[in-house]
């Protein structure tokens, strides 16, 4: 690869600042922390780091409601950490992403304090404003993901504004070019201090439809999405108005003719849509985002066949575009208690790891992933996601995917001398760094023995995919690059299988990767529960 595509097949590890270190005894974490852990990420074979926001910001959201797009809250430290935070993950080979939320700002940002006002200032155009229907009820029937309309009135206008967020998350006006060059001048502003990528926040929400026409209703067979709970109203429509709109992919286009000006720095879209899969393929076709993911790999199904099919119908639709897959994140429930079923075993843990990390793309890993984490219990009293509290008890938010890490198994886990801002699961302790570090068969040792043999595996990293047909719960493809072929094989189910896989008689099984291998014979494949086969042919 060339310095300037870094990103294709590489592992991202994303760090949840609030949650990774804290050094200044407030519970919280914050940059002088991540510096400090730099080495350690660097120990894990990743090629860079997502840091997820760390601007000034009222907080409403856990930062993806910014005030100030151009400086870091003080909760997180300042400008010159960052800078440090840089300069030190550069001397390690790591690349740095940050999160750019794009589609809305805090209603703290003086953007929307100045459009708030009346409608005669300067920025009367640069939220998304609408009047009253005639019987003061809202313009349409929009909602928002976090419960509720999507529309907040403003006395002091005298008109509603749009939020598809929280009520504090306004949405920025992307229709107006002034907006528009605003928004490119703060993207430049980090792009000049030299990161290395974008990952763009909810980046098919930045247009709205100019008609804003209702959404259609959704039959209740097809009431389903990530992370919603049952009782969500956001699931009762098509969104097909207050998202992903044309006008959008314009935008795309001058995003990338400014990444086109710092060659080695990429961007990662997060999107999701009504049909995420061919939005991804959309935006990631022509001269638009490096790459996009979604969120069909974070939810409840881990069947082989569900895997397979979503990678699929994603190949079938792409083109020059290339995906990132991610199977845990900051906004739902950790994989192992999703995808595990009461049986998060450290060999599943490994198995998870090395599948995702094997799929034709790049990769985001959630910070504690190479632990082998699980959804942390967090009682209702402790909660500080909006979102949670709004639907408890049917939906307990996405506070239990972000209690803070575990580096030793004392009181706070190695993370804080002060109580966390979220606590500390007690089963987290036993699985702390310090411990795993001990222990050569630990979680985090195969972590990291799997990401050193991947880097010496073009195929895995950079090659295309051939899925096999075998039975359920195996799931097989061929990676292919520069004439070198590797057959990758998976047992997602917790009991031995055996089967026939023709044609590869005279495959080569791999050995390096640390994790529980299979046997394969004249055609004949057996596999242990949660194990793998890597084999040339």
């Amino acid at each position: 690869m060339t310095d300037a595509s870094w990103w294709r097949g590489a592992v991202i590890y994303q760090i949840y600042p609030r949650s990774f270190l804290d050094t200044n005894g407030d519970g919280v974490g914050d940059l002088p922390g991540i510096i400090q852990r730099l080495d350690y990420v660097a120990s894990l074979g990743v090629d860079a780091i997502w840091v997820a926001p760390f601007f000034r910001s009222p907080m409403a959201d856990f930062g993806y409601d910014i005030a100030d797009y151009r400086d870091v809250d003080p909760l997180f430290g300042t400008l010159e950490d960052f800078d440090r935070l840089l300069a030190k993950a550069h001397s390690l080979g790591l690349k740095v992403m940050i999160d750019q939320v794009l589609s809305h700002t805090s209603d703290q940002h003086a953007w929307f304090k100045e459009s708030r006002e009346n409608q005669h200032n300067p920025k009367v155009d640069w939220y998304v404003w609408a009047d009253a229907k005639p019987d003061g009820s809202p313009p349409n029937n929009w909602l928002s993901i976090f419960g509720g309309s999507a529309w907040q009135w403003e006395p002091r206008r005298g008109q509603y504004y749009l939020h598809n967020f929280l009520a504090s998350q306004p949405d920025v006006n992307f229709h107006h070019p002034d907006v528009r060059a605003a928004v490119l001048d703060n993207v430049r502003f980090w792009l000049d201090k030299g990161v290395d990528g974008l990952r763009l926040d909810a980046i098919n929400f930045c247009f709205h439809d100019k008609l804003l026409r209702d959404n259609p209703p959704k039959p209740k067979e097809k009431r389903v999405g990530r992370g919603f709970s049952p009782d969500n109203p956001y699931a009762f429509q098509y969104h097909l108005y207050n998202n992903t709109q044309p006008e959008n992919l314009e935008f795309l286009q001058d995003l990338r003719a400014l990444l086109d000006r710092y060659p080695r720095a990429v961007t990662l879209g997060e999107i999701s849509s009504e049909d995420s899969l061919a939005t991804m393929a959309e935006y990631t076709r022509g001269h638009r985002l490096h790459m996009g993911y979604s969120f069909e790999l974070l939810s409840n199904d881990y069947s082989a066949s569900y895997i397979r099919n979503t990678v699929e119908q994603l190949e079938a639709q792409v083109s020059e575009g290339w995906p990132c897959w991610a199977i845990s994140n900051h906004d739902v429930e950790r994989v192992l208690t999703r995808w595990g079923n009461g049986n998060a075993s450290p060999r599943l843990a490994n198995l998870l790891t090395a599948m995702v990390c094997s799929l034709r793309g790049s990769v985001c890993v959630y910070q504690g992933e190479e632990l082998g984490l699980t959804e942390a219990e967090v009682p209702f009293e402790s909660l500080r996601d909006p979102y949670g509290i709004t639907f408890w008890p049917n939906f307990k938010g996405r506070d239990g995917c972000r209690t803070p890490m575990p580096w030793d198994d004392s009181s706070f886990a190695g993370f804080s001398q002060a109580m966390p801002w979220l606590p500390i699961d007690e089963a987290h302790k036993a699985l702390a760094v310090a411990n795993q570090e001990a222990d050569t068969d630990s979680v985090l040792h195969g972590f990291r023995r799997f990401m050193q043999w991947r880097a010496t595996q073009s195929a895995l990293c950079r090659g295309n995919i051939r899925f096999l047909n075998v039975p359920e719960p195996v799931l097989a493809f061929v990676r292919s690059h520069g004439g070198e072929q590797v057959l990758a094989v998976f047992n997602l189910g917790k009991t031995a299988q055996s089967l026939s896989l023709n044609g590869f008689d005279t495959a080569q099984l791999l050995t390096g990767h640390g994790l529980q291998q299979g046997q394969l014979q004249n055609g004949q494949l057996h596999l242990p529960g949660h194990g793998v086969l890597f084999a040339r042919c």
